[in-house]
């Protein structure tokens, strides 16, 4: 993007002083008035973008009785969900991405599929990721696994593509890493990093790829153990591109009744490894408690600080605004990502902004490698609508953009239109402009896993500058063929085409801050509490407890 025109800096400069200003200004914004309220809209869109959805999924190449087992739960075939993407660092024309395939109703899906894009994102090649039965996993190769979930996948910048995958069988959980040479056309053998069986489960995994140095990829992820009642964040590393990984070993214990969840390693540009997690907190006889925090490494994974906690997580999930069906959104699962400068950004959902009513998308940004962190300020342009799965992304650029789903299309009494957007800031996240990514899709027609469910996370990347979101939406009706893949290869879209007034950059500033009035009430403890309930699967009859047999923990994959 041309970001050093005379008119670009003027406007860069505007907002400069807007953002300085903003430490005077207070704020002011009504307290919702009622759970979960009629649902009638929102603003229309400042822009809509016209460039072209590319399809990166197709039908499944998955055949009936592939896993091997006699089938339970629901399969949604040809459902694909939660998908992932990066970009080749040394050509950036080269994409891969990642997802769940045919997703069970009880957990995970019958294998992960891999797409390679060589222009950029307008058209895609799939691959089956050897990570379970179906995917061409067996036990010779390492893959041998009824289903697979969590995929992720992260370029070295050598070209090396590494693949990472939650895969299971029964009561068994493994964290498994694969890499390819060819840009995902093919893959190696699995690797496996952990396996455990009954006692211990292992969840929500992440695996990044060094950016400046190509002997380092990270992984990481969270356990569930039955004999001490934790789930500690557990992470390994290789030092040698992936020929061979050191032994998975815990880096943080949140202690009793506790656990980590959302677990994912950025690179600053300084070195300086940053590892996001989600503690929640099962206190005895008191609400559930949920926060976002990092943990900080200075010598690329050897050692690690303690942890740093950036702010409350007060999601209370997202529901059908009118049947109040669960919709099983990201409400858990914040996202990170490092800005050239040297800043780096974290979004989550969070219902703070509207008194516990309905959960909008905040953002926290670090200047100082993440040892502190500012105040969470609001991103998605409709406060009256619930918005949820935010993911983050920083272009090269240093433009700042967070795509995420609402519901300000639901017009109407039935079914429920729900839109994909992408919000930028040039200005570090104090002010900010927005695109639907794409015509509002139908949400109730999406698997069902715990709730509607098109992932717990999607993918946010940059090729030349412009953001390509790689997401999930539903089939037009098409109960055989529930979600697809697009992704969505943007048009330069430039600076916004009109720099606003000082006068409408303090008013945004200042809707965009947490009410000064907020505070964190019983009422709000109680709807983050059913909430983390809800998501995380404890079943009735558990009271304050935590522990869940592994068959129920796995529901959650």
């Amino acid at each position: 993007m041309a970001i050093e025109s005379a008119a670009s800096s003027a406007s860069c400069s505007s907002l400069r002083m807007a953002l300085a200003l903003s430490l005077a200004i207070t704020a002011s914004i009504a307290l919702a008035q009622a759970d979960r309220p009629r649902i009638t809209g929102g603003p229309l869109p400042a822009t809509r973008l016209t460039s072209a959805q590319s399809l990166a999924s197709g039908p499944t190449p998955f055949t009936a009785g592939c896993d091997g087992v006699t089938p339970s739960g629901t399969l949604y075939v040809n459902a694909e969900v939660e998908p992932y993407v990066t970009v080749n660092p040394a050509n950036p024309s080269i994409l891969v991405g990642a997802w769940q395939q045919d997703r069970w109703s009880n957990g995970a899906a019958r294998g992960l599929v891999a797409a390679t894009s060589f222009d950029g994102g307008r058209s895609w090649q799939r691959t089956a990721l050897p990570f379970s039965r179906c995917g061409g996993g067996t036990v010779m190769n390492g893959g041998n696994y009824e289903r697979a979930s969590d995929p992720w996948v992260s370029y070295s910048p050598n070209g090396v593509v590494h693949a990472m995958s939650l895969s299971v069988s029964g009561a068994t959980s493994a964290m498994l890493a694969s890499r390819s040479f060819d840009h995902g056309l093919s893959w190696s053998n699995p690797v496996t990093l952990i396996v455990d069986g009954a006692g211990a489960f292992n969840d929500k995994n992440a695996m990044t790829a060094d950016p400046f140095d190509a002997n380092y990829v990270y992984a990481t992820w969270d356990r569930l153990v039955d004999a001490n009642n934790t789930g500690p964040t557990v992470f390994t590393r290789t030092t040698n591109g992936g020929a061979s990984w050191e032994g998975a070993r815990v880096i943080f214990d949140p202690g009793t009744r506790a656990q980590t969840i959302a677990n994912q390693v950025v690179v600053l540009s300084g070195g300086v490894l940053l590892n996001l997690f989600t503690q929640i907190d099962y206190p005895l006889g008191a609400p559930q408690r949920a926060r976002v925090g990092v943990l900080r490494s200075l010598d690329r994974g050897a050692t690690w600080s303690g942890p740093i906690y950036v702010s409350d997580l007060l999601a209370i999930g997202t529901r059908h605004p009118e049947t109040g069906a669960a919709i099983r959104d990201g409400s858990i699962v914040p996202s990170i990502a490092a800005a050239p400068d040297g800043d780096v950004y974290i979004a989550w959902q969070d219902s703070r902004f509207s008194a516990g009513a309905i959960d909008a998308i905040a953002i926290s940004r670090s200047s100082d490698g993440g040892l502190s962190w500012s105040a969470p300020t609001r991103v998605n342009a409709a406060p009256s609508v619930p918005a949820f799965t935010p993911s983050v992304h920083v272009t090269r650029d240093g433009v700042l953009g967070v795509s995420y789903y609402d519901f300000r299309s639901n017009t109407v009494a039935t079914g429920l239109p729900t839109d994909y957007w992408l919000a930028r800031s040039f200005d570090r996240g104090a002010t900010w402009t927005e695109a639907r990514v794409a015509e509002p899709f139908e949400m109730t027609l999406a698997p069902v896993a715990n709730g509607l469910f098109v992932g717990d996370y999607q993918g946010l990347t940059s090729v030349a500058g412009r953001f390509l979101p790689f997401y999930s939406r539903t089939s037009a009706g098409d109960a055989a063929n529930r979600t697809e893949i697009f992704a969505s290869p943007f048009i330069d879209l430039g600076f916004p085409s009109a720099a606003k007034s000082l006068a409408a950059q303090r008013a945004e500033l200042q809707s965009r801050q947490v009410p000064r009035q907020f505070r964190i009430t019983p009422l709000v403890r109680h709807r983050v509490s059913e909430n983390l309930r809800r998501r995380l699967k404890q079943p009735p009859g558990f009271g304050s407890g935590w522990i869940m047999p592994n068959v129920m923990r796995a529901l959650q994959g």
